[in-house]
């Protein structure tokens, strides 16, 4: 048995706890659970849960009904100071979470790494903040972009980075949502485009005049242009299928239903002109869900101090590319580089429009029933 580790929740709601039932009442085969951040400690032997904590009174009673567990808290800091955890996830809503991460970053409690929700924060100062903070006192950051943990993504990342596709030349990614909420399309762009995913300059077309011009979160078209020469195109509208496709010079990779399915072409010459001959794409022996793994990878890094596969960094980055995709339709389409040189600027997540208090979106739910 090797180390152990003490693990504790701040925010007790949905993607805590019940998404996993939502999935499993849905009869939903696409996914692998669990996705929740308790499903997942409880699937890592080598962590120990020691609470939880949540201001909603019937979030902590939801939570200890499911999980049988009393150790729970009204106030976050509390329970740091008391239960020391090493590692932390956060997994409020967008508005509060870079206060909570920079005053369990500076406590010095002994946390040893944060795992955070998207998107990482609200504006480019506050993920800034963040950022810095972690990196001060030690910790590591990661923002659950959860793409990058799952094992078929990783492996198409592999064969990317094998080059057994040749050069990769375009990614174009498609799902419903938005920008911000919706971070994980264009971090999965920039996972899929090979390289450090940093992006020089984009394009934006979205899906109203009236709201892009507002703080409010929107979907649409971003055109992203990567240091490494990749272009990618992200699509972030009503279309309601989950698909990737990356091309290269010498092959392509397509990734359907979310990863469901999987194709790998490789160029080949036949008959005396150039085709694409379908292979079998490599698959896993052993499965874990992509949350599981990203348990994991958070472990591996303490003891190694490697970075996370979507790190502080990687969710700062992602809302800059958003938010330069809504001022690129501002402007009237024109191309925006980055970096952003004005950090007040901020995109208000989809799921902090949806109640003036900040509500949960399960007590929104119980309180309008």
């Amino acid at each position: 048995m090797g180390l152990r580790y003490k693990a504790a929740i701040v925010g007790l709601g949905r993607i805590a706890t019940m998404i996993d039932d939502e999935v499993v009442n849905a009869g939903s085969p696409r996914h692998v659970l669990p996705m929740s951040h308790m499903g997942s400690y409880i699937d890592v032997q080598e962590v120990d849960f020691v609470g939880g904590a949540d201001p909603y009174e019937e979030q902590r009673d939801a939570f200890a009904k499911k999980h049988g567990s009393t150790n729970l808290y009204s106030d976050y800091r509390t329970m740091i100071e008391k239960e020391r955890p090493d590692i932390v996830s956060i997994c409020t809503s967008a508005r509060p979470r870079a206060e909570i991460v920079t005053t369990i970053a500076s406590m010095n409690a002994g946390v040893k790494a944060i795992w955070a929700e998207k998107p990482i924060a609200l504006t480019l100062e506050d993920a800034d903040r963040m950022v810095d903070v972690c990196k001060d006192s030690g910790i590591i950051l990661a923002v659950n972009c959860a793409r990058r943990w799952d094992s078929w993504y990783s492996k198409a990342r592999e064969i990317i980075d094998s080059g057994e596709i040749g050069e990769v030349m375009q990614v174009t990614v498609y799902q419903v949502g938005n920008l911000s909420h919706n971070s994980h399309m264009i971090n999965l762009a920039r996972f899929l485009a090979g390289g450090n995913g940093q992006v020089k300059w984009v394009y934006g077309d979205l899906e109203s005049d009236e709201i892009a011009q507002t703080d409010d979160d929107l979907g649409g078209i971003s055109y992203l242009a990567f240091e490494n020469g990749v272009r990618a195109l992200v699509r972030q509208d009503k279309w309601k299928y989950s698909e990737s496709e990356v091309i290269g010079s010498g092959g392509r990779i397509k990734i359907i239903n979310d990863a469901q399915e999987l194709e790998l072409w490789i160029n080949s010459q036949t008959l005396g002109y150039e085709s694409q001959v379908r292979h079998l794409f490599p698959r896993r022996q052993k499965i874990e869900s992509a949350t599981v793994r990203a348990v994991r990878d958070l472990i591996h890094c303490i003891e190694t101090g490697n970075d996370p596969a979507s790190s502080g960094m990687d969710g700062r980055h992602d809302l800059e590319v958003a938010i330069a995709v809504r001022e690129s339709h501002r402007l009237g389409g024109v191309k925006v580089d980055l970096p952003i040189s004005d950090r007040t600027k901020r995109i208000n997540s989809y799921e902090t429009l949806l109640s003036a208090e900040d509500l949960p979106r399960a007590l929104q739910k119980q309180r309008n029933s």
